[in-house]
């Protein structure tokens, strides 16, 4: 189905278009060092038990709760230490009826014994006898063995995106090296005959390329790479040589600039000369970032991002992280949800029915000790309105609007 400019689609409609998307192809093997941020490219199966062996979560003495039952401040219980458990090593003892164990946390506990017993609700009386000030229950202040995870049990899952914490685990489960989804390979064209290289002086008329530097940033973010760049002028020509370079050695090709109706906007010709490609929309019914291309040639998906830098970042945010968590394999029912937080809008913010409208924001804590949200408003070429901002507020298509004093979600950059 083809849309023209003027028959903009819903961000809805696209992300929907996107969730159809196969991953790109392939498994890397990941070292556990290089794990973090990469997406599983197949279950990870626990090969024994976490904990290894039943341990003690607490300094203070291993116990069989029948022998604390009925003990207090008040009534206090004795039982004998007979050893001091070294963490090391498993004990080899087992423990008696009216016997106890000292052990610190970490160290397992011996046969005849289910529960530890805090040091600070016992007292040494010397000669080995340890007084007892209140009763635990079995299982208390212990980890029992496999209780973290069972040997056999899936400890990760396929498309989850590895954080510090399940990198933790892989290296409690002795896992040193893992399958992985290969991150999705991006080539970002920026056009313009104003754009120079960073390290340039710019003339009088040219500006340095900023969303090349911007949106690899954010590719890297949502788990992309970033695999060929290139400036090009405002010439066909020149746009459909770049545009079949980046569609050889890329999952998805990004351009920046010459995505609208003007007469210096090329990237609509140029991707409807390719044979394979398929127009998804020119056009989306959001503010900043309606002048947005998207299109499949073959297997590869093509956006067309507007030039101004703040249309082109919150297009990325909305459209383009979510297709590159799709490409990347990311599972969305076992991605970490965005940060979101709910605030206090500081002033009325107005809106035309019809398109969505993205809308940046400053969070601060009022007198009221309330988060507040003050919308910074500016020009979408303005790189300060994204400086300025913590995160967006999206208003719906349906919505005239919204108020001061009116609590909203702010999506945090």
């Amino acid at each position: 189905m083809q849309h023209g400019f003027f028959n903009v689609v819903s961000t809805q409609w696209l992300l929907e278009q996107f969730t159809a998307l196969g991953r790109v192809a392939g498994v890397e093997s990941c070292s556990l060092t290089n794990a973090h941020g990469r997406v599983l490219a197949q279950d990870i199966v626990a090969k024994e038990n976490l904990p290894p062996f039943t341990r003690s979560s607490m300094d203070g003495y291993a116990v069989n709760a029948q022998d604390t039952f009925g003990a207090s401040e008040s009534n206090p219980g004795y039982l004998e230490c007979v050893q001091e458990i070294a963490i090391d090593r498993l004990p080899d003892f087992t423990l008696h009826p009216g016997q106890c164990a000292a052990l610190v946390t970490g160290a397992g506990l011996p046969d005849g014994a289910d529960s530890v017993i805090m040091v600070e609700h016992t007292q040494e009386m010397g000669t080995g006898t340890i007084e007892i000030r209140r009763s635990v229950a079995p299982g208390e202040n212990t980890m029992l063995e496999g209780e973290d995870q069972a040997v056999g049990s899936t400890a990760l899952h396929e498309g989850r995106r590895l954080r510090p914490q399940d990198v933790g685990l892989l290296a409690a489960l002795g896992v040193t090296d893992c399958e992985v989804i290969p991150r999705p390979k991006t080539a970002l064209l920026s056009t313009g005959d104003e754009i120079v290289d960073v390290a340039a002086t710019p003339r009088p008329g040219q500006i340095r390329d900023v969303n090349t530097s911007t949106l690899g940033a954010l590719i890297q973010r949502a788990g992309g790479e970033v695999t060929s760049t290139a400036r090009v002028p405002d010439d066909l020509e020149a746009i459909s040589t770049a545009l079949q370079s980046g569609l050889d050695v890329a999952d998805l090709v990004l351009i920046s600039g010459g995505s609208s109706i003007g007469a210096r906007d090329h990237t609509l010709t140029a991707l409807t000369r390719l044979p394979q490609c398929t127009i998804l929309a020119h056009g989306v019914a959001m503010s900043p970032g309606k002048p947005t291309i998207v299109a499949t040639v073959g297997e590869t998906m093509v956006m067309g991002l507007p030039g101004q830098v703040t249309s082109a970042q919150m297009v990325m945010e909305v459209l383009g992280l979510p297709l590159l968590k799709q490409l990347g394999g990311e599972d969305p029912d076992l991605a970490p949800f965005k940060a979101t937080v709910p605030a206090v809008l500081t002033r009325n913010i107005a809106s035309r029915q019809g398109r969505e409208d993205y809308v940046r924001a400053r969070l601060a804590t009022g007198q009221s000790g309330r988060i507040e949200a003050t919308p910074v408003l500016g020009k979408s070429g303005l790189l300060k309105t994204m400086l300025q901002a913590n995160g967006y507020l999206r208003i719906p298509a349906h919505a005239e609007g919204m108020q001061k004093g009116q609590t909203v979600t702010v999506h945090l950059f």
